[in-house]
C-alpha cells in the first residue's frame, strides 16, 4: 500500500505519448508545477512525451509550467477555460500558427465535466453556454421552460496534483484555495500522480481532515520547497 515515490523524475515515467492529462490548479493556487517540469525534463531528455492533451483552468503563463509545455511542443491539444490569460503568450504563439487545437469549456461546465467522471455519470445538462457557438452540435433539451446543452464527463489517463500534506496511503489535505480543481481531478483520472509540502507517516492526517482519500491517489512524492507559479512568473523564469 505504500504509494511514496522518491523523485519527481519517477513520478512522471510511465506518461506516454498522446496521453490525456489533468493538472490541478487555478492560476499558480495548487499548481504542480515541479511535476509538470519533470516533465518537460524527461521530454528534453527523451522527446517523449508529446502530444499530450491538456486539462487546465487555463493555457498556462509566462515561461513555466503549463506555457513551458506549450513552448516545447508537447502539447497538441488544451482543454481549458481561459487560453487568454495575461501572460499566455506561449499557447497564442502556437494557437495562431496552427500548432495546437484548442476546446473551449465554461468554468463551470469544466469542472462539472470532470466531477462527473469521478461519480460515474456520463452525461449532464446545463444551460451555460445554450444559443452560443460552444453548444453546437450538442444537445438540447427542455426542461420547466428552459433550455439546456447536454455535456459528457471529462475523463483523463493522468492526473498531476499539488496537495499540502499527504501520507504513504496517498490521502491528501491542499492548502487553502490549493484545493480547487485537485480532489475532482483525482477522481477522475486512471492514475493520479500528487506533489505534497510533505509527507507524513500513516495515522499522521486525522481522518476529518482527508480531502481526498488514498483510493484516488497512485503516487505521492514529497516536494518540501515547491514554488509558486506567479513568483517565478514575476521572475521572469522561462524554463
Amino acid at each position: 500500500m505504500d504509494k511514496t515515490i522518491s523523485s519527481l523524475a519517477e513520478a512522471v515515467a510511465g506518461i506516454p505519448d498522446g496521453a490525456t492529462v489533468m493538472i490541478g490548479g487555478f492560476g499558480g493556487s495548487g499548481a504542480p508545477v515541479e511535476l509538470i517540469h519533470a516533465l518537460i525534463d524527461r521530454f528534453r531528455a527523451t522527446g517523449s512525451p508529446k502530444n499530450l492533451t491538456v486539462i487546465n483552468n487555463n493555457a498556462g503563463n509566462g515561461g513555466i509550467g503549463i506555457a513551458a509545455m506549450i513552448k516545447a511542443g508537447m502539447v497538441g491539444k488544451m482543454i481549458c477555460s481561459f487560453p487568454r490569460s495575461s501572460n499566455a503568450e506561449a499557447f497564442n504563439t502556437r494557437y495562431l500558427a496552427g500548432e495546437i487545437e484548442l476546446e473551449l469549456v465554461p468554468q463551470g461546465t469544466l469542472a462539472e465535466r470532470i466531477r462527473a467522471a469521478g461519480a460515474g455519470i456520463p452525461a449532464f445538462y446545463t444551460p451555460t453556454s445554450y444559443g452560443t457557438e460552444l453548444a453546437e452540435g450538442k444537445p438540447v433539451e427542455e426542461f420547466d421552460g428552459r433550455h439546456y446543452v447536454r455535456e459528457r464527463w471529462l475523463k483523463a489517463d493522468f492526473a498531476l496534483v499539488k496537495g499540502e500534506l499527504g501520507d504513504p496511503f496517498g490521502n491528501l489535505t491542499y492548502r487553502l484555495a490549493g484545493r480547487n480543481f485537485n480532489p475532482l481531478m483525482c477522481m477522475a483520472a486512471e492514475t493520479t500522480i500528487a506533489q505534497v509540502r510533505q509527507l507524513v507517516e500513516p495515522g499522521g492526517i486525522e481522518p476529518e481532515n482527508v480531502i481526498t482519500p488514498g483510493i484516488f491517489v497512485d503516487g505521492v512524492v514529497e516536494v518540501a520547497d515547491a514554488k509558486q507559479e506567479e513568483v517565478l512568473v514575476r521572475e521572469g523564469v522561462d524554463y
